[in-house]
This record gives structure tokens, sequence and C-alpha cells, in this order.
């Protein structure tokens, strides 16, 4: 049953980033172009999740791979700056990317560093914090793969919760996640029928299935075959940098103070728009003596 005081871990990235505004998207030949503006801050999806939770005054605790080096300290200040309790394991180097954005919220991003493997120890001690939680995040990484092969296998632990992001229903690298996991989020990306790619989830043995599709909403479907749609919520966007995240975790709160489906969907498309509002993943990164964007 939900309960409004449960914990929850989330397990995955954390990185540090750069933003670059540009008026389109760099063509595939030779050029030159000019930003629009730039700026560094906070990155990562399971960052994401953690804050906009916190936000939502749910109990959370963020197990992620960070180096000791100038980024890893700056993501765990802007963490704890926001209230977030952070886990961290040893790597070599902290995970950054150079994001290239439009206004139209095109992006590609451009991984500058990744995480060095994670040792077995900190496997181990991330498997402990997610047993012993009320609910598991368990986001896309070679950590969390690691978790969700242990729990098809036949570990205990909480329901595990994931996001399979641009999934197309086919991806291999997913399918242990999806199959592992007791609720699913996607977008619609990679698909032409939601509907469709959330039933072949389900088909795997998760109870809910959620897509989000941009400036049209989200929908969801129970394995009970119970269906709801939402609108998106207007807004002046400012920056699309992980509106899904925040999605999710307001659809995560609400379900934890019991929210029927509608309720829950409701809750996550009011959470985007905080992602969608500020420059950074949530407001709270941003503050006085703290990050200021060139992003305009």
């Amino acid at each position: 049953m939900p309960h409004a005081d449960a914990r929850v871990a989330v397990c995955g990235p954390a990185s540090w980033n750069q933003l670059i505004l540009l008026d389109r998207l760099p063509e595939p030949v030779p050029h030159m172009q000019f930003a629009l503006g730039d700026l560094h801050t906070l990155g990562g999806t399971s960052a994401g999740k953690a804050l906009h939770l916190a936000d939502r005054g749910v109990e959370v605790t963020l197990h992620a791979l960070l180096g000791t080096d100038d980024e890893g300290s700056r993501v765990s200040a802007a963490l704890d700056a926001a209230g977030v309790r952070v886990e961290a394991y040893a790597s070599d180097r902290t995970e950054r990317h150079a994001n290239l954005m439009t206004a139209a919220g095109e992006r590609v991003s451009l991984y500058l560093a990744t995480p060095s493997e994670a040792s077995a120890g900190a496997i181990d001690r991330t498997e402990a914090a997610l047993t012993v939680a009320d609910l598991a995040v368990v986001d896309l990484s070679e950590v969390g793969m690691a978790i969700v092969q242990r729990r098809l296998a036949g570990a205990a632990g909480a329901p595990i919760w994931t996001d399979l992001h641009d999934y197309d229903g086919s991806a291999e690298f997913h399918e242990p996640f999806l199959r592992a996991a007791d609720v699913v989020f996607m977008n619609d990306d990679a698909t032409d029928d939601p509907w469709a790619l959330m039933q072949s989830c389900l088909d795997r043995g998760p109870r809910l299935a959620v897509c989000t599709l941009g400036a049209r909403g989200a929908v969801a479907l129970a394995a009970s075959g119970e269906r709801a749609t939402v609108d998106a919520v207007p807004v002046e966007v400012v920056d699309t940098n992980g509106a899904g995240d925040a999605f999710f975790a307001g659809f995560l709160a609400a379900s934890l103070t019991g929210e029927e489906l509608d309720g829950c969907l409701a809750a996550g498309a009011r959470q985007a728009v905080v992602a969608l509002s500020s420059e950074h993943l949530h407001p709270a990164i941003a503050g006085p003596g703290k990050i200021t964007s060139a992003l305009r």
C-alpha cells in the first residue's frame, strides 16, 4: 500500500553539464556557429528525479558514482544545497555532458566523460540500500543493470520503478530493467503508437506503464486495462532538460499519498512545469551566490 512517508532510493546518473543554446542544431558539415548562451549546471536523470522528489517532500537518497574531481564536488554541493541526500560511490571521474540545445527543446548530448566501472563493493552497498528502502528507482546505467540482473536472479528488494526514456520496444539494454520493474516510464520519441508500446511493456511483467508525449501531455496504461490521459500544463518554456524526470517524480510522489491514476498523471504534469520554468533541473539549484546563466 502507498504511504506518504515512504523512503525512496534512487540509483543512477548524476553529472556536471554544460548547456549550449543555439538557434539551430549543427549540420553535419564543417562550419562556424555562434552560441546564444551557455550554462554550467547539474545534470543526470537520477539527480533530476531526486531533486523533484525532495521538492514534493519525499524522503529520498540518491546513489551515484562520483569522482573526487572538481565536477564531483560541484554535483555534491548542488544537491546538498537543494536538500538531497547523496550516497556517493568512488569513480575515477564524474560524468560530464555538453548538451547542444535549441529554444524548441531539441537536444544533442555529447558525453565528455563517463564514470569508471563500479566496484563489486559499490554495487553490493547500492543493492543493500535499495533493499531496505520502501521503493527503488533504478535508472538506466551499468550499476542499474547489475541491480536489475540480481533482482531477476531472485534477489529480494523494494518494488522497482524505472525510466526507459526513448525506448523503442526492442532495445536489448532496456530489457532487464523492464522485466524487473513494477512501474515503467518512457517517452514517445521512438514510437508512433504509445498505447501499443505500453502494452508490450506490460506483457513482460510491470503492473503499470506511463508514456510522456511532450507538449501533448501523457498517457498511462495499467495491467488491469485501466487507461488514463492528461494534457500538458501550459507553461512558458525556459529549458526542457529534466522535464521528464520531474514528471516521473510528481507522479511517484502522488502515488505515495494514494492518488488514483488520473491524479498521479495530473501531479506529474504539474511537476514538469517546475523543470520547464527553470534553466536548471530544478530552481533549487539556482540562487544567490550560485550559478548564473547566460541562457536567455
